[in-house]
């Protein structure tokens, strides 16, 4: 399970304008990304821990154990996270 004050990249979007999280990569290099599914403008990006993460959305405790090198997406908010390796 992930160490909930790591650093996490994320987007304005999902923190400050609340768009729903719909990808979340645990990318090769152990990083955690957390995205609304549209493209990323490097200066819209964010870092913040995954525990801000978690209280913008319980459910993202569902893929805490997400491998590195794994994708989950999901098509809205209510639906369950579908895993992929990238």
């Amino acid at each position: 399970m992930a160490h909930l004050n790591v650093a996490v990249f994320t987007t304005k979007c999902v923190v400050i304008d609340k768009n729903p999280i719909l990808f979340v990569s645990h990318d090769g290099d152990g990083a955690w990304q957390f995205h609304d599914g549209s493209n990323v403008d490097i200066e819209d990006s964010m870092v913040v821990s995954l525990s801000d993460m978690l209280e913008l959305d319980d459910s993202l405790s569902d893929i805490l154990d997400l491998r590195v090198g794994w994708v989950a997406k999901r098509k809205s908010p209510d639906s369950e996270w579908i895993r992929t390796h990238q």
